[in-house]
């Protein structure tokens, strides 16, 4: 058996590892921690270099091009797999977000390799890598072993611990060529969501909404409390699919995946797609006029009753402790 690497394709913000970035290094060091082999982090667009050594890489491999600072597939996927080859490693670790998804089965393919998305846990049984994902709309668990290798993995934001930053570790920067052919589709135009605070993936407090808010204007009552409580606003499937509002708040199996301290689901059954998106949220809080509704089963609190009256009064409450607490 050769010596185990395993491979983080690591987003960065601001020279620092993001929240599932670090994660990532966590998995991988922890994956490499048996017999001791070596974790590479590929940061694109940015040179994160020391502070990814600190979350656990042995060697970071940077390409620097500021054009990379933005996710293009055909780029990125050139890159990423000039990397892979460089450090043949067994393991490819992905965040499971947009670019990771998109990214993974590319590399696979490129590499000869299987992949695996959206999984929850990650382990290595010799030569072969197991992995657990949810399946039948978040109400199971599947169990995938992937035999050829490499095995690209997407990872769920969540289901790993970060490793902790220690700045006397030493490793290698190795900086990659970044010239890669044009790409057959360019980006003529970004645009952000204007007023968007704290992101929904590390937020400590996400207040999320649901069917039972019967329309777009639900959602002011929920970014009122969300203000208060220096949180982020999410959504079930439903409310995004209806227009009420952007597909970017969109939490669950086909959405994002959060972990806060907090998670206040406001007129939100409980299906098992949302869930697997909310569900190692540290504390779930459900406001809904259905005291069957399945997401009681899974809260630590529960309110029965009508969110217009309930969440402005949660609101005022939180305003009026963090003002007892300010005299």
């Amino acid at each position: 058996m050769s010596a185990l690497r395993v491979m983080a394709v690591v987003a960065t913000r601001g020279g620092l590892p993001t929240a599932a970035g670090a994660e990532l290094l966590g998995l991988a060091r922890r994956l490499c921690a048996p017999g001791g082999g070596e974790v590479s982090a590929l940061a694109l667009g940015t040179g994160a270099g020391e502070k990814l050594i600190a979350r656990g890489a042995d060697r970071v491999l940077c390409a620097a091009d500021g054009a990379l600072a933005d996710y293009e597939s055909e780029r990125w996927t050139t890159l990423a797999e000039r990397a892979a080859k460089h450090v043949r490693p067994r393991v490819i670790l992905l965040s499971h977000d947009s670019c990771g998804a998109d990214l993974a089965p590319r590399l696979a393919f490129r590499l000869d390799g299987m992949v695996a998305t959206g999984c929850v846990a990650v382990t290595l049984d010799g030569d072969s890598v197991t992995v657990e994902r949810p399946c039948y709309g978040g109400n199971a668990q599947e169990v995938v072993v992937l035999c050829a290798l490499p095995a690209v993995v997407t990872v769920r934001h969540g289901c790993a611990d970060a490793f902790i930053a220690d700045d006397a570790r030493h490793g290698e920067v190795t900086a990659l060529e970044s010239a890669v052919p044009d790409a057959r589709a360019r980006v003529v135009e970004r645009r952000r969501e204007s007023g968007a605070g704290v992101s929904l993936e590390d937020a400590r407090v996400v207040v999320a909404g649901g069917r039972g808010l019967n329309g777009a204007e639900g959602f002011e009552a929920l970014r009122d409390l969300a203000r208060q409580m220096g949180g982020a606003v999410g959504a079930s499937r439903v409310p995004c699919d209806l227009g009420w509002c952007p597909h970017s708040m969109q939490i669950g199996l086909t959405g994002k995946t959060v972990t806060p301290e907090l998670y206040v689901a406001v007129g939100i059954s409980g299906a098992g797609h949302h869930l697997a998106g909310c569900g190692g949220a540290k504390n779930i809080v459900a406001i809904n006029t259905d005291a069957g509704a399945p997401i009681f089963k899974h809260a630590r609190f529960g309110l029965v009753g009508d969110y217009r009256a309930l969440v402005p009064a949660l609101a005022r409450a939180v305003a009026a402790m963090k003002a007892a607490g300010a005299a």
